[in-house]
């Protein structure tokens, strides 16, 4: 009889976050997406914005366009509308996230609907295959109620953004399933010395990001450090082990599959090649991107 043997990943790599803005200048904190370099197949880019200063946000993300991939938007804290020329209007409040497709292409907004108070959230782009890069844009709005949060065995509780967990013995699946990615997006909380331990399919890259306190992450004999607002890659195994430092911690685990695919971005145009880009960029410039697809 032969025993397998589970293979914990380790922190390989990590990229503390750097503070820079977007859109109209909104401020915020970047980790995956500083560079080419930065990146982890499927993941191009997370953000992190969290301030209590409406100078920091009002100014929103006025109408851009996209195409070749997906972005991910999870507010904490505040209320920002989504509207894009398909007519999609999105309201996204505390504990919400929007899941939009931009595909073939999409011109959208993302505003604050507020004046003053505190704004906190993440946006994670995910790349698209080859094959699915030019299909139709789409767009998905789940409030929090859609999104199942899980009490954990030893303490704290994970919510499932996408992907699915085995939580006590029960399946906790997430409103997201079934994108040719294959992604896990998953909320932890951690109180102090609280350890989140789960298998982890071993043909996703996967990567932790704190947000709220640090953690070590490997096993417990041999743990690597991960403080707030940077996020850390892990290296290949079949399952993760998170453990909260003192005061506890609140972390997302996102992990996805490797497309193996060239990666040629300019700005908003994730395509596969430059002849691609060169022709994101005519469509856009002609009117194309709001046009139906045919």
């Amino acid at each position: 009889m032969t025993t397998t043997t589970a293979t914990t990943r380790t922190l390989q790599r990590v990229i503390e976050g750097l503070a820079t803005s977007d859109g109209a200048g909104v401020k915020l904190r970047r980790t995956l997406g500083q560079g080419q370099g930065s990146r982890l197949d499927p993941f191009l880019m997370l953000d992190e914005f969290s301030s209590d200063n409406p100078g920091d946000y009002i100014a929103g993300f006025p109408a851009h366009p996209h195409r070749g991939f997906e972005t991910v938007t999870y507010m904490l804290d505040g209320h920002m509308r989504h509207e894009d020329h398909l007519g999609n209007v999105g309201e996204l409040k505390n504990g919400g996230v929007q899941w939009m497709t931009a595909g073939r292409g999409i011109v959208h907004s993302e505003m604050p609907q507020q004046e003053e108070g505190r704004m906190r959230g993440f946006q994670l782009w995910i790349n698209l295959p080859a094959k699915e890069k030019m299909k139709p844009a789409g767009y998905r709005d789940i409030p929090p109620s859609q999104i199942p949060v899980a009490d954990l065995p030893g303490g704290g509780s994970v919510k499932v953004i996408a992907g699915s967990l085995r939580i006590d013995g029960n399946d906790v699946a997430g409103p997201i399933q079934g994108l040719s990615t294959e992604p896990l997006y998953v909320d932890v909380a951690l109180p102090e010395g609280a350890v989140f331990s789960h298998a982890l399919d071993s043909r996703l890259n996967a990567f932790v990001y704190v947000y709220e306190g640090s953690v070590k992450i490997g096993e417990a004999a041999s743990p690597r450090p991960l403080k707030s607002q940077s996020a850390g890659f892990l290296s290949p195994g079949d399952q993760v082990e998170v453990r909260a430092d003192a005061g506890g911690a609140r972390f997302l685990l996102l992990a996805g599959r490797p497309l193996k695919e060239p990666v040629v971005q300019y700005g908003p145009f994730v395509m596969n090649t430059v002849e691609e880009i060169e022709q994101a960029i005519t469509d856009f410039q002609s009117g194309k991107f709001t046009e139906a697809a045919a």
